[in-house]
């Protein structure tokens, strides 16, 4: 291949993303050339790939106008997975509401943008940022934590955030999460998350919290509500233009065990390629029919 392929991160993220070496053993078995890039490296000349793949870049959080900007320049350099349009719809989880306008099953979300009093739930509730990443920002309230969760909403506004409300699902307790995924708009394989916002949190390197992680198997409900989400995201960003290079669905169990949207993940999720044999494989060859030949 004369081009290699970019397969970005952060520099704080390049030790930490387990997913690259795998990908990148898998990517060289099937003779495909490929750099790990830092995306705000101002030394990377982006005209030099043939494509350009977002996998870890975990601190866009923290200054997404930057990071947006960063990837509109390198799709103008470059074919860039996944696209500019959906990195600027999935970065923001007010596309749950797009979604659940599209009847998809999601978790019940609220926002409140900064100036606006919170409305919250009676009973256990989550808060976090609509622009975060890893459980950073997030935090689980009881029902008579009101107050709490006020100040926390404040401590988000006060840095520029809209806060998401959301109940907190106690199904999740035992079942956790399922995280489905999914190369070039095909089912790979899914993993099971043990529940995140307990009191032990641990977050690494303040990129994101620390995880329980084992294989699963979808179930046909699981598989309906992502293969759902995914139709609608490919309506809502990419009218027309295909399936995308890879994607994530985080669903977790309401009150009677059906599926439920809690995150759609499309820019720089974790795939767990370790956690499922050939994954690497099924990556690198999605990752090879958009490259083009070499």
């Amino acid at each position: 291949m004369n081009a290699p392929v970019a397969l970005v991160t952060a520099q704080q993220a390049r030790t930490l993303d387990a997913d690259l070496s795998p990908l990148a053993g898998a990517l060289s078995r099937a003779g495909i050339t490929h750099e790990v890039v830092v995306w705000d490296d101002p030394a990377v000349d982006w005209r030099r790939f043939c494509c350009i793949v977002v996998r870890s870049t975990w601190d866009y959080a923290a200054r997404r106008d930057a990071f947006l900007a960063w990837a509109e320049r390198a799709a103008a350099a470059a074919p860039l997975h996944n696209p500019l349009p959906v990195l600027r719809w999935t970065t923001d989880k007010r596309y749950l509401a797009d979604l659940e306008a599209a009847g998809v099953a999601i978790v019940p979300s609220r926002w409140c943008p900064p100036g606006e009093r919170p409305e919250l739930p009676a009973g256990p509730f989550v808060v976090k940022p609509s622009v975060g990443a890893g459980s950073v920002g997030a935090a689980r309230f009881a029902a008579g934590q009101h107050d709490a969760a006020a100040a926390h909403v404040a401590d988000l506004h006060a840095a520029g955030h809209v806060a998401l409300i959301q109940p907190y699902l106690a199904a999740v307790e035992d079942a956790g999460e399922t995280a489905l995924v999914f190369f070039a708009g095909v089912f790979s394989h899914a993993i099971r998350k043990a529940a995140i916002l307990v009191p032990e949190l641990r977050l690494v390197d303040g990129l994101y919290a620390a995880e329980q992680i084992r294989p699963a198997t979808a179930t046909a409900a699981q598989l309906a509500v992502a293969h759902a989400a995914l139709a609608r995201a490919a309506l809502a960003v990419v009218p027309g233009g295909g399936p995308l290079l890879y994607a994530r669905v985080d669903l977790i169990p309401d009150d009677t065990g059906a599926p439920r949207v809690l995150e759609l993940e499309l820019c720089e999720p974790s795939v767990f390629l370790a956690h499922a044999e050939g994954a690497a494989e099924r990556f690198a060859a999605a990752i090879g029919e958009i490259a083009g030949p070499g």
